[in-house]
């Protein structure tokens, strides 16, 4: 008995702490917040006693799992330096971690992303290798395999910064990439929506420091970096997930539930309960756990990871996934805390509705969500509804009721619904659908949709690769809406980056998007101007841009055949501004009593005085 009490008494006497991680790694001073939550983990450490020297250490939070602990301190008089994290036994420090506390550097002046802004999304695994020494990393499960379309291809963050100057040329002003953190996923991971650690870069993409260059490349050029943020879910191989700090840190039910996916729950007044639980605490698929923003201690952590990583790597605004999948309050929570810190901040929010009435709910101030006591404080949304009026409109010629342009001059109707119209992002594709070179194969078909895209209120959206034609179809698979870019890959036999690597469709589709792009850049009364459009006649949908004396006039002629317009009709939009210009085709001319538009054609004229 006594040699078992004298080795009990050295176990304690010689314990130490073994700290495995802590988040967030660093902190900065004179944050708008001044509290901190710091996360630490290691094997029994809650069996420590916990000091903090020169460090205000208000509160200790312990959970159920003893390898947590959770410190919230007040920064509200730190300065940037390092203070110490002491860990006692008694009254003899067995443990320090030291914790910096940065200063804030300052910021470019580059506001948000907002209408005048052109967004390219694209997938990193699939656009650019710009480094094939990350493509396989014994960190993670998947390696690179190039021939399976659901596989791991070698695209990163190198990929994308040596291919910053063709976005330039093209007219692109922000990039929004799907999520970049690490995803350990054993298969599929590419898509890196099933997140394995929230605070570092998958090591297949690169690192946090050349996330961070990507922002300052960005930046240099007078470009924004937007971050695909995920807060509904984690993938299952997530580190927190295999050791739950708490049951209850995510959803959990008896036998596996799937979310019912029925987003217009929260706006229907009569549903049920257990319809809105499992739409908010059903998983997304089986490999995601959802994750139950309500607990507290998982809200704050989630508000200062995107905090984080915003003043880290210098993001400019976020694309929320699967929003409405989310607990409403404490995600609303989540977008004041982050808005907070940053006014001029924008965040998207994915909500895949085909309805205007339960889309117009989700952006801020909506009038409907009102009626229900609710305001989600996020700024935009994702216009759903006008996509699907894109994806059909154009292949619906010589229709005059429902089809054709009636679709989307149906749609703008129903603009008064939300607050904010020139901050609804607006496209005709993304990682999720069928590509538009796909459903429009013919190039007139894709010039008509871009113009309609590109002069549209609200901010356009475009996919990559789909500037130099390239075509995909979900029915074949993801991996098909989700090919490599031409010439990303050391061994690619063409390089459509390169103008002398271009095939002569390629060049075709570039060289027309490049002056969409660049022309929308400099046009303001497209970025924030008023719409007036006319009820489309024989296919053919008017409408004007307005700014002050600044008017463009798009005219978009869907019909099989030729047609001539009374001008005389559009007396309001052209408002006495007779002299104007065809930008598409470098043309000027005199507005008389009618004009000629040839069939399937788009025209963009702006219109100055006499």
């Amino acid at each position: 008995m006594r040699y078992f009490l004298v080795f009990l008494f050295l176990s304690t006497y010689f314990a130490t702490a073994q700290i495995d991680r802590i988040e967030p790694p660093f902190w900065w001073a004179d944050m708008e917040q001044d509290s901190l939550q710091v996360m630490l983990y290691g094997k029994n450490i809650a069996q420590f006693e916990i000091k903090a020297k020169g460090a205000n250490l208000i509160d200790i939070k312990r959970v159920k799992n003893e390898n947590y602990l959770f410190l919230n301190f007040n920064l509200s008089s730190q300065s940037s330096g390092i203070f110490e994290i002491q860990f006692l036994k008694g009254n003899r420090i067995k443990h320090r971690v030291p914790y910096e506390i940065k200063s804030r550097r300052e910021r470019s002046a580059i506001k948000s992303f907002d209408a005048s802004d052109v967004i390219y999304l694209l997938m990193p695994d699939r656009f650019a290798n710009g480094d094939l020494e990350n493509d396989i990393s014994k960190e993670v499960k998947e390696g690179v395999n190039r021939l399976n379309p659901d596989g791991r291809h070698g695209g990163d963050i190198s990929g994308i910064i040596n291919h910053l100057d063709y976005l330039e040329e093209l007219g692109v002003t922000s990039i929004w990439s799907t999520p970049l953190c690490e995803d350990n996923d054993p298969k599929v991971s590419y898509h890196t929506y099933a997140q394995s650690d929230i605070y570092k870069i998958d090591p297949r993409f690169g690192t946090n420091h050349e996330y961070q260059k990507l922002g300052q490349e960005l930046h240099r050029r007078g470009m924004k970096l937007i971050m695909d943020y995920v807060t509904n879910h984690w993938g299952i191989e997530h580190w927190m997930i295999n050791d739950l700090p708490e049951e209850n840190w995510i959803h959990q039910f008896e036998t596996y539930t799937n979310t019912n996916h029925r987003k217009e729950i929260h706006s229907d007044a009569y549903a049920s309960k257990i319809d809105k639980k499992e739409l908010v605490q059903g998983w997304f698929v089986p490999t995601m756990a959802d994750l139950n923003q309500s607990h507290p201690l998982l809200l704050r952590y989630l508000i200062q990871n995107a905090i984080w990583w915003i003043e880290y790597a210098g993001v400019d605004g976020f694309r929320v996934d699967t929003f409405p999948y989310n607990n409403p309050k404490p995600t609303v929570s989540w977008v004041k805390a982050i808005r907070n810190e940053y006014p001029e901040f924008n965040i998207v929010g994915e909500g895949w509705m085909h309805n205007s009435i339960h889309l117009s709910y989700w952006q801020e101030k909506s009038p409907i969500a009102a009626i229900q006591g609710f305001d989600s404080h996020l700024p935009s949304v994702m216009d759903f509804t006008l996509n699907d009026a894109l994806v059909k409109a154009f292949n619906e010629r010589n229709s005059y009721w429902e089809g054709g342009m009636t679709r989307i001059y149906k749609n703008l109707q129903n603009d008064f619904l939300y607050p904010n119209i020139n901050n609804l992002l607006i496209f005709a594709e993304n990682h999720d659908t069928n590509r538009i070179n796909d459903l429009y194969p013919e190039f007139k078909s894709y010039q008509r949709l871009l113009t309609v895209l590109m002069t549209l209120r609200g901010i356009p959206q475009i996919y990559y690769g789909s500037e130099i034609g390239m075509t995909g179809n979900k029915s074949k698979g993801d991996g098909d809406i989700r090919r490599d870019f031409h010439g990303g890959w050391p061994e690619d036999s063409h390089n459509a980056f390169l103008s002398s690597g271009r095939t002569e469709k390629e060049t075709l589709y570039f060289d027309f998007t490049k002056k969409l792009l660049n022309w929308r850049k400099k046009t303001v009364a497209v970025h924030f101007g008023k719409t007036l459009h006319y009820v489309p006649q024989e296919d053919v949908y008017v409408y004007f841009r307005y700014l002050r004396e600044h008017r463009v006039m798009v005219v978009v002629n869907n019909n099989s055949k030729d047609q001539t317009l009374d001008m005389n009709r559009f007396e309001e939009g052209i408002s006495g501004q007779t002299l104007a210009y065809e930008v598409l085709s470098d043309h000027h001319f005199t507005l008389g009593n009618s004009l000629e538009i040839p069939a399937e054609t788009a025209l963009i004229i702006e219109l100055n005085e006499q």
